[in-house]
């Protein structure tokens, strides 16, 4: 019988469940949004209860499209948006507050204080990251801080903190399983990336209790059994990694300077560190990509939080567009040299600014702009975002003559020319563009035996399209001269 691997891709906006074969091969696919809640600005909260069911629905769904039974899957590998942050009653199994998202902001005064007071390097130090609200430690200390009798619960050993995979896999395992991933556990700012385990010098600094957190294995791990009364028989989950490190396995970045570039909700752009995390210079990333056998592989990370998320808008805010598609016609008839530029700094800017107050702009409006220079503007603004982290990473030393993309977003010709052109590298986009979820699948295939190797699902990967730079120097110099200038007056507000 041929092994069949179900891919959970737990997002930013919507649940997703795909079925893969031995070869990679996407079977069925099955997808639900879900509730976006933005009780004030600069906050952003999902119903995890909502997350659960949308999950449990896609995954039953997916068999179903597929024509097989849970009985079929070798096993199940989840991938999820990382840093949301969910804290939830262990005897109950009901959240005790509404999940903060990665892209919330409201603990960004006590990160402000945090870095004040001379703590930035430290965290720096032992986790890769910076002190930002981004992260989950601050978002955990402001739901105990927040909810009455929470601290003294979580003290007790009576709450459990999880990233998305975790309050899965709890719900999955009928609460039998509290675990998390390396590479999710490297997100929190509370786990150390070189001696791979809880720091309690920093679980003290953001006040967050140890008996709240979840055991951190291997990505490809035994994380216990979904129970056969969720999709019919018992299933192996077998793989865990953020959405992000997911997408380097899915698309083969197994070796030190490959790189890949994922267009979701947001946009981040990763480079394969190997076994030595590389400390940026330039306020990027040092994160864990993976853990296997107990060798962690690292990784630079430079993280944007709005690019899908940007044309979302356009398309359901200000109702410029019916479509995301209809972005693509709309910037063929506008052309490349668009000088209006949109600064979508909607819950302020990540890398390499980090800057929680600057908030979103659009410039360059003349009475001649339309809804086409604003639709493209949009789009560009994903690029010039890009151009940043690209920029940063080739400053920290990094030689980067191509870039694997994947998300959403790539299917777009023209953005992905525009890429190419504002990086003036190759973009190589693959015949699978939905790499989060193949990358879970590979991590499940690993531990139950579907692959033997990293090197065998290298071989996988095929090249759909390449997309090679062809702007005068001169004008991507111009184009992003004014980017810079735009982002210059939003941080500067």
């Amino acid at each position: 019988m041929t092994p069949y691997l179900l891919a959970i891709d737990q997002g930013t906006t919507s649940s997703r469940a795909i079925v893969f074969d031995q070869k990679g091969a996407s079977i069925a696919t099955d997808q639900r949004e879900f509730t976006q809640h933005f009780p004030s600005d600069g906050r952003v909260e999902h119903d995890a209860s909502e997350i659960w069911e949308s999950t449990l629905a896609v995954c039953r769904g997916v068999l179903e499209k597929a024509g097989l039974d849970a009985s079929d899957l070798a096993g199940i590998g989840i991938t999820n948006q990382r840093e949301t942050t969910v804290i939830w009653d262990r005897a109950t199994g009901k959240p005790i507050h509404p999940a903060i998202v990665w892209q919330d902001r409201r603990t960004a005064s006590l990160c402000t204080k945090l870095k004040t007071d001379g703590h930035e390097d430290t965290v720096v130090e032992r986790t890769g990251l910076l002190i930002d609200p981004y992260f989950s430690a601050t978002k955990i200390a402001w739901i105990l801080d927040h909810v009455e009798g929470a601290r003294a619960r979580a003290e007790a050993g009576e709450l459990a903190f999880g990233t998305v995979d975790s309050w899965l896999l709890w719900n999955f395992t009928g609460g039998r399983s509290h675990f998390t991933d390396a590479s999710n556990a490297s997100r929190t700012a509370v786990f150390n990336i070189h001696e791979q385990n809880w720091d309690n010098e920093l679980l003290k600094l953001f006040r967050v209790p140890r008996p709240l957190l979840p055991d951190v294995l291997d990505s490809a791990a035994d994380y216990g059994e979904a129970e056969a009364r969720w999709l019919g028989a018992p299933v192996r989950i077998a793989g865990i990694a953020g959405d992000q490190q997911a997408a380097l396995i899915g698309q083969a970045c197994f070796k030190p300077g490959m790189a890949k570039s994922t267009y979701g909700t947001g946009c981040f752009l990763m480079v394969n560190t190997g076994s030595k995390a590389v400390r940026s210079e330039n306020r990027l990333l040092t994160t864990v990509a993976y853990r296997l056998n107990g060798q962690p592989c690292y990784a630079i990370e430079g993280s944007i939080f709005v690019a899908g998320a940007a044309m979302q808008w356009l398309r359901d805010g200000l109702k410029l567009i019916g479509d995301a598609a209809e972005s693509s016609a709309h910037a063929q008839s506008v052309g490349v040299d668009n000088q209006v530029y949109l600064v979508p700094a909607f819950t302020g800017l990540g890398a390499p600014h980090w800057d929680p107050h600057a908030r979103g702009a659009i410039m360059g409006l003349t009475r001649d702009t339309g809804i086409g220079e604003i639709v493209t503007a949009g789009l560009q603004s994903v690029c010039y975002q890009t151009k940043d982290l690209v920029r940063a990473i080739q400053n920290d030393g990094a030689v980067l003559a191509s870039v694997r993309v994947d998300g959403g977003m790539v299917v777009n010709d023209w953005l992905m020319q525009f890429l190419a052109d504002i990086l003036n590298v190759t973009v190589d986009r693959p015949r699978i563009t939905e790499t989060t979820a193949l990358g879970a699948a590979y991590l499940a295939g690993l531990q139950t035996g579907v692959f033997d190797s990293l090197e065998q699902i290298s071989e996988l990967w095929e090249c759909e399209r390449q997309f090679h730079t062809g702007m005068p120097p001169a004008l991507r110099e111009s184009l992003y001269a004014g980017w810079l200038d735009a982002v210059e007056r939003v941080c500067n507000n």
